[in-house]
């Protein structure tokens, strides 16, 4: 018989294994938290195939290989640490610094990118949701959920300044 690669068939029954070997139900909620980060992870790899900005590519390019971190920590990979929500803060802080600060109401779709990253802050929202029953029952701790809280945020602040340099024309 060929080695499975792609197909498992291990979610056949509609069970899923963790990174420790626990199996659960594909819409439990830590599946279905990690499973919509995926999907944010997929719309900031949208984000950056749209951008032509080296700085800001590279700052979704690092929000996207921290997003794997964390979806690997949700999925219960061992070794790896709890999201810092420090480093989403740092995020705001340095748009914060380049684009000054914004009062004007904002629309996705001044932008490819920017609308891109509009998505992929719409699907943190729908995760930060996700995980409140998580946060609640104790699946996750207090820093997991304030990084999931001011991913969003983190987000936001990425499209202003894509948007900002689109009008700027550079």
């Amino acid at each position: 018989m060929e080695k499975p690669w792609i197909t498992t068939r291990g979610g056949d029954k509609g069970a899923t294994s963790l990174g420790d070997g626990t199996r659960l139900p594909k819409d439990h909620p830590r599946v279905e938290l990690y499973g919509t980060l995926d999907e944010c992870q997929a719309a900031l790899g949208l984000a950056r195939a749209f951008c032509r900005h080296d700085d800001i590519r590279e700052e979704i390019l690092r929000l996207e290989e921290t997003l794997g971190a964390v979806m690997g920590f949700l999925a219960l990979f061992p070794g790896l640490p709890e999201p810092d929500p420090n480093a989403l803060d740092e995020i705001v802080k340095k748009v914060r610094v380049i684009t000054g600060e914004t009062s004007r109401f904002v629309r996705p779709g001044d932008s490819l990118p920017g609308a891109a990253l509009h998505l992929a802050r719409a699907i943190a929202r729908r995760a930060e949701r996700v995980a409140v029953g998580l946060h609640r029952d104790g699946g996750i701790g207090n820093s997991a959920y304030a990084w999931l809280n001011r991913l969003s945020d983190a987000i936001y602040a990425i499209s202003l300044w894509t948007d900002w340099v689109n009008r700027l024309g550079r």
